[in-house]
């Protein structure tokens, strides 16, 4: 049974979050389309250099085993975890509609070093939902609900796109928490997406992709519709950071994108940059949205030098 209604849902849409809805919505119809022609042109066209692989979407590299791996009943819903190597922890928060398995170029590399935490946030992979909207406020309750459930004080956190903006809020609300923030494509205004999203091949075939691995990996494989609906909902109100709350966060923070990036305007990122404390700014040569599959040494290289380094 669905836990959510969608004629109840779609009248809670604001005026604000049209656009921004019908974006997702088109990226979506695209992607049905590509992947209709895929058996004709591949799974990026022919003509693409091989230094033009921001353009492409290679897949990621299979998890390895894990050390441990579970359910975590956290304020309603069931949250999936795995961990991986030894040391101290770094949690990794996957990017819009995907889930922990987004993360394997990075965990191999990531283990040597630390204890690599992956989770799939509520709703997305393998965790259960409820019906509840989302917030980034709730989503950052959860991993506070994770941390305490592995016995976990203090974590630095990977953040991609929405995880990035969940690592904000934490940076914000549990500062107590965090060590360091690796904050990839994060945004802190529904205005820092560029308007073009839409027109972007790459991230059409992502949308996807994310939906053919929501039906593989989820306990309600039917709602994916209903869900990429409610995230969109999401997307068009949140993240709503102040100046003055961007300026309270005390972690050592890094700024990342791709030097292509096709989601969030460069302006944005490099704002959000100039509004958080001592944060840095890094940019990922020849890389899109998604470096870690696109460029994995060079943003692998760049989270390890940040995590290893006395800032």
């Amino acid at each position: 049974m669905p836990l959510y209604h969608e004629r109840a849902i779609a009248g809670l849409i604001p005026a604000a979050c049209t656009s921004l809805t019908g974006v997702w919505m088109i990226a979506k119809r695209l992607a049905l389309l590509l992947l209709t022609l895929m058996p004709m042109i591949g799974s990026a066209p022919s003509f693409l250099r091989a230094d033009e692989i921001w353009q492409q979407l290679p897949l990621p590299e299979k998890l390895p085993d894990a050390v441990n791996r579970g359910y975590a009943w956290i304020d309603g819903v069931q949250l999936y975890y795995a961990t991986f190597g030894r040391g101290q922890p770094v949690l990794l928060l996957h990017g819009p509609l995907g889930n922990a398995d987004y993360w394997g170029n990075q965990v191999q590399a990531f283990a040597q070093h630390y204890q690599v935490i992956l989770l799939d946030s509520r709703g997305h992979g393998r965790s259960t939902r409820d019906a509840r909207l989302y917030s980034y406020r709730l989503l950052a309750d959860d991993v506070v609900g994770l941390l305490d459930h592995l016995r976990i004080e203090r974590v630095s956190i990977v953040g991609w796109s929405d995880g990035g903006n969940i690592a904000l809020q934490l940076a914000i609300t549990h500062p107590e928490r965090l060590n360091k923030v690796f904050l990839f494509d994060a945004n802190f205004k529904p205005s820092g997406f560029r308007s073009d999203v839409d027109e972007s091949d790459t991230f059409t075939r992502y949308v996807d992709l994310a939906g053919h691995d929501y039906q593989r990996l989820s306990s309600t494989p039917q709602d994916y519709d209903l869900f990429f609906h409610v995230i969109n909902l999401l997307w068009g109100a949140e993240p709503d950071f102040t100046p003055a709350q961007l300026g309270s966060i005390k972690a050592p923070v890094m700024i990342a994108a791709g030097e292509y990036d096709e989601v969030i305007r460069p302006e944005h990122t490099e704002e959000l940059s100039r509004l958080i404390p001592g944060a840095h700014l890094t940019i990922v040569p020849k890389a899109s949205f998604f470096a870690m599959w696109q460029q994995p040494m060079a943003f692998n290289k760049a989270v390890l030098d940040f995590l290893a380094g006395s800032n």
